[in-house]
């Protein structure tokens, strides 16, 4: 009898190379289209200034037919989420422990836990409006971390469905509009209830979405509330990863008690924790450091230029109101417990 030889060799590295480069110059024409999208964005944001993520999604959606069929539509796929990833590893460039420890324990708790509690307010609200508990930690990690940018991270390991992408949009464009009214009204709020330097910092930092908003909100008080501020925020963003670790951890579990959906390993977390690491040890030359910190701009600028691509006006209109309502009261939430504990606790 002949035996039969079955070849389980892996792929040679050549193979792999062609199979990659194969696959970049798929991907070209869509890249290059949410690219061209993304700069157009940011050329409106530094002339006109406003938000480029908002710019960005509006312009992605003009070109929503790209995504549908055609040369661009694999390269658009890919933005949407490859280049998320990276985007999202490279923030880790902008963090160190010493702005985290520097704020105190009692402002470092306070944050800590306006974070905690919004996100799992907002599975728990998402679930008792019938938006589902998916949706709830969706809006509440975007409200309670970094807008946009959080939006997009949890949105990567959270299980796909039809509704995924509108949702993140939905997102996205909610979190960005509110965090823009919050940076007008909240120094106001700052005034109201007479509040220093510092605590106004850890205020306007603690309860504003995205960290442009931070910043222009701080630095129109002072310029030391605008340095609190800074801080504040970048420890919100720290704890992207923690929150993200954690809800790909608790939606793998559901996958494996017997839903339909899974949730892979997410290795960019574990690149955003190492590169949170080396620059915190100042292991990364200044340079290159900002170089990092202009990459993940860009590429979370494409990948949102991307989703605003495959995402249409017909589909946002059917969310309807219950979840402009659930981003709102998420919003109301975290800015009174912040603000609460500033005047009454600590």
């Amino acid at each position: 009898m002949d035996r039969i030889v079955t070849d389980t060799a892996k792929p040679s590295i050549a193979d792999r190379l062609r199979g990659g480069r194969e696959n970049l110059r798929k991907a070209f024409p869509g890249l290059l289209a949410a690219a061209t999208v993304a700069m157009a964005a940011t050329f409106l944001s530094e002339n006109y200034d406003g938000p480029v993520m908002l710019f960005a999604l509006l312009l992605g959606m003009a070109f929503q037919f790209l995504s549908q069929e055609g040369r661009c539509a694999h390269g658009i796929e890919v933005a949407s989420k490859d280049v998320l990833r990276i985007g999202v590893a490279l923030l880790g460039a902008r963090i160190t422990f010493d702005q985290i420890v520097g704020l105190g324990i009692g402002p470092m708790a306070a944050v800590v836990l306006g974070v905690v509690l919004t996100v799992v307010v907002g599975a728990i609200a998402g679930w008792a409006m019938g938006l589902g508990s998916k949706f709830g930690v969706l809006s509440g990690g975007a409200v309670a971390i970094c807008g946009a940018s959080a939006a997009l991270a949890i949105a990567s390991i959270l299980p796909k469905d039809e509704q995924s992408e509108r949702d993140t949009i939905f997102t996205v464009i909610g979190v960005t509009t509110l965090s823009t009214i919050a940076m007008i009204i909240y120094p106001l709020i700052v005034s109201l209830f007479g509040l220093g330097t510092v605590d106004a910092g850890i205020f306007l930092g603690g309860t504003i979405h995205d960290v442009a908003q931070v910043v222009g909100a701080g630095y129109s008080v002072s310029e030391q509330t605008g340095d609190v501020a800074t801080f504040t925020k970048l420890l919100r963003v720290a704890m992207l990863l923690p929150v993200v670790l954690v809800l790909s951890y608790v939606f793998r579990q559901r996958a494996e008690s017997g839903r339909k959906s899974s949730v892979p390993f997410q290795g960019f977390l574990f690149a955003f924790a190492a590169l949170v690491v080396l620059n915190s040890l100042g292991a990364i030359p200044e340079p290159i450091r900002l170089g990092m910190v202009d990459v993940s701009r860009w590429c979370l600028v494409i990948a949102i230029s991307a989703l605003g691509m495959k995402t249409s006006l017909q589909a946002l209109a059917e969310v309807g109101l219950r979840p402009i309502t659930l981003i709102v009261a998420q919003t109301a939430f975290l800015a009174v417990f912040i603000l609460g504990l500033m005047v009454f606790v600590l």
